[in-house]
């Protein structure tokens, strides 16, 4: 009987593909929607002013519900150290960690500590992730990429260092380059087209080299646009399931995969 209800709670609290599981999710989406706009709201000082109160008690009920929710599932996890210590399991439990530490942390000392705690309620934040396949397939497509833009991020790099190293050299430090450190800075916030305007180059080599910068940096911006772009679109063509491993709890699996790809667990053949 046990094993049963903890096969079912399987299903739906991990199973995105199941009729329940996809109530549950959505149901589950929406109270941390509303806890993030709870948590907002308390920051602004004329509400939390006139609404203290009532932010404690829907802060105590959304923490009991997420408790309850990180509760089952370790009861429901096969393997409930491998969530535990799961990037889930850490986002659920720092989720729930700040309302309880602020019982236990006492004294007028202690006042400052209990509010920076508190701000980890953001955390609930990142359980939407779960529940967004786009996170997924964005995910999917920056890790295919990777290789792509790292190269691209050392070229641009390359670029600041000589640049900066130029204009350090024209400008000098009568026009506030005093340093090739302050130079690349200069190049950093030209090259992404901020223009902050702090460093401006005087000489007319110096405003030449900057205009080039700015036009380089437009261009910039396209290359891994692009990149990811076709990694998307490549990831949306060969799209994986979202069927949770009971094994490793980790998902990504094809869509007609008997066991899974990571840990060689069957997979739920109803799901």
């Amino acid at each position: 009987m046990k094993k049963k209800l903890r096969e079912n709670l399987f299903e739906i609290i991990f199973e995105a593909d199941t009729k329940y599981g996809k109530l549950f999710d959505i149901a589950l989406l929406i109270v941390i929607v509303l806890s993030i706009i709870a948590v907002t709201g308390e920051s602004i000082p004329s509400l939390r002013n006139n609404f203290g109160h009532t932010f404690i008690i829907l802060e105590w009920i959304f923490t009991i519900i997420f408790s309850l929710e990180y509760l089952l599932r370790i009861f429901s996890a096969r393997k409930r150290i491998q969530y535990i210590i799961s990037f889930y399991g850490v986002i659920d439990l720092l989720a729930i960690m700040p309302a309880f530490l602020g019982i236990f942390i006492v004294g007028a000392r202690s006042l400052l500590v209990i509010r920076a705690l508190r701000l980890l309620r953001i955390f609930r934040i990142l359980k939407v992730s779960r529940y967004l396949k786009a996170g997924d397939t964005l995910i999917r497509a920056l890790k295919s990429s990777r290789e792509k833009i790292s190269v691209f991020m050392f070229a641009v790099l390359m670029v600041i260092l000589l640049v900066g190293t130029l204009m350090y050299l024209i400008e000098g430090e009568q026009h506030g380059f005093t340093s090739i450190p302050k130079s690349i800075y200069w190049a950093i916030v030209t090259l992404t087209t901020v223009g902050y305007g702090d460093i401006i180059p005087q000489t007319v080599l110096g405003q030449f080299i900057s205009g080039i910068l700015m036009i380089i940096g437009y261009a910039i911006i396209a290359v891994p646009t692009g990149i990811i772009s076709v990694e998307i679109a490549r990831s949306e063509s060969k799209r994986p399931s979202s069927q949770v491993c009971p094994g490793c709890m980790r998902e990504g699996h094809d869509v007609n995969a008997t066991f899974c790809k990571f840990c060689g667990t069957q997979l739920n053949s109803d799901a």
